[in-house]
């Protein structure tokens, strides 16, 4: 009797009340995107991707979708990203995301930009009319750009991403094969997709140079990307003995807090800030 009371307020179709407080989250996430998006509340923080041996000076930066609540608290994509990948918000976010990077890549001539997207958004007509009005905008952007696909993404459309990518880096642009390890790509599609950069997934990555396992893994992800002729970049570099073990290993590029964190107020910002003052 005293369970029944206890679930009596959880409405018809849920078990438990743990999965319906989850179904509540998840709703309240997508209301809260849903308005940001509606009224534009979004922003890009921007990561460096450094050069192994060459920290100092990053070879891109990667721009990464924020959006802000109704009280202006920055909200980072992964708190929301998988709720809305198959709606039309997933599709809407893409396009917001790829607009403020074109328009970064106008301001900064010397910048170089990765932006994510959703291999659901390569038939989105919107995000294509973003993509052709960017690049008809400055002839440098499209060699400038690099753009993200997640592997799990990636590998919903297999076909339709090797030729979307054919067409595209005809242009100049740039593709990253985004979270690799994560998913669970089909090998016999890694000789057709062609991407330029392979992004080894963080799990791999922390700790790795006290962990056996994912140092075995790590080499073995290497060794695809060398096979396919794609730099590699290890994603989530939080400590100085992980940066060292993998430079030694020979690591292309590293990205992770251990080099900066996202920020909304990149270096080149300050810079144009200071020659307005000057």
């Amino acid at each position: 009797m005293g369970q029944k009371r206890k679930w009596a307020n959880i409405p018809t179709g849920y078990d438990s009340p743990l999965n319906y407080a989850i179904s509540a989250r998840d709703r309240s996430v997508i209301d809260m995107v849903d308005q940001a998006v509606r009224h534009k509340q979004v922003m890009l923080a921007y990561q460096a991707v450094v050069p192994t041996g060459h920290e100092s000076r990053p070879a891109f930066y990667e721009g990464l979708i924020r959006v802000m609540d109704e009280t202006g608290r920055v909200i980072p994509a992964c708190d929301f990203i998988n709720e809305i990948e198959t709606m039309e918000t997933g599709r809407v976010i893409d396009c917001l995301a790829l607009e403020k990077g074109l328009r970064t890549l106008q301001d900064y001539p010397d910048l170089r930009l990765s932006v994510n997207m959703s291999a659901r958004s390569i038939g989105y007509p919107r995000w294509n009319r973003i993509l052709k009005r960017g690049l008809g905008k400055d002839p440098t952007i499209a060699e400038r750009l690099i753009l993200e696909i997640t592997e799990s993404s990636a590998m919903l459309v297999p076909d339709l991403v090797v030729g979307f990518m054919d067409d595209l880096q005809k242009k100049g642009i740039s593709f990253a094969l985004d979270d690799f390890g994560a998913g669970f790509t089909s090998f016999r599609y890694l000789k057709d997709f062609y991407f330029d950069i392979l992004k080894i997934d963080g799990q791999f990555i922390r700790g790795i140079a006290t962990n056996p396992d994912n140092q075995v893994l790590t080499a073995a992800l290497k060794s695809i990307a060398e096979q396919f002729d794609m730099v590699t970049i290890a994603e989530s570099v939080e400590h100085p003995q992980d940066a060292a073990y993998l430079s030694a290993i020979g690591i292309e590029c590293m990205q992770g807090y251990y080099f900066g964190a996202p920020t909304i107020h990149p270096p080149w910002l300050d810079a144009a800030l200071g020659q307005e003052s000057a």
